[in-house]
């Protein structure tokens, strides 16, 4: 019988990272200032949020556009750029070293996150990831942001959803995922060995 190939699937937010990376690359794209603004100008949205009166991907797109809409796409790329030297600080490093050994050992590996996926391709690239699943910004036809998502948020069944589009014979590998929060459930338990970070 030949031997299933393993892929390995990592959440990024919290698994890969000690903290955030949405509300990290909000301050380092914006500042400090403004990241506090809108932060406290959205937080009776994200009360209802966390107490799940309000839709977890609507709180997160009106964030998002409050302070990105209307920003060049190539601007907002050069950020995405330069953060990923930011993600090297908060770097979780037990579940870094077991990244590192999936890829090492020849693993296919996929960070999939409900952050965007534009600010991890960077380290994704950097350590040889096989690609980054996440969420996806809308740009119009002048290359601005329009600061809607063009894909639904990757979290909980999504990113199983997301994940089987990239690769659907769940027949021919052994899975494994890695994760931390409520997102990751879905994920977790679609894997063959699901570990909680």
């Amino acid at each position: 019988m030949e031997k299933k190939r393993k892929v390995a699937v990592f959440d990024f937010d919290g698994t890969l990272t000690t903290k955030d990376t949405f509300v990290e690359f909000i301050k380092y794209a914006c500042g400090a200032w403004k990241f506090l603004f809108g932060f406290l100008l959205y937080s009776p949205l994200m009360v209802l949020m966390k107490l799940r009166l309000y839709p977890n991907w609507k709180c997160k797109q009106k964030v998002f556009s409050f302070f990105f809409k209307g920003m060049d796409h190539n601007e907002f790329r050069r950020y995405c750029e330069q953060f990923s030297e930011k993600i090297e600080e908060i770097k979780n490093p037990a579940v870094f070293d077991i990244f590192l050994q999936h890829i090492s050992e020849g693993t296919d590996v996929y960070i999939v996150s409900a952050s965007v996926d534009e600010w991890i391709m960077p380290f994704c690239n950097k350590y040889g990831a096989k690609d980054v699943i996440g969420t996806k910004i809308e740009t119009d036809s002048k290359g601005m942001l329009t600061g809607r998502f063009s894909t639904r948020n990757c979290y909980g069944q999504e990113k199983v959803e997301r994940f089987k589009e990239v690769e659907p014979d769940r027949n021919v590998y052994t899975l494994f995922a890695y994760g931390d929060s409520r997102g990751d459930k879905e994920m977790i338990e679609f894997a063959d060995n699901g570990f909680w970070v």
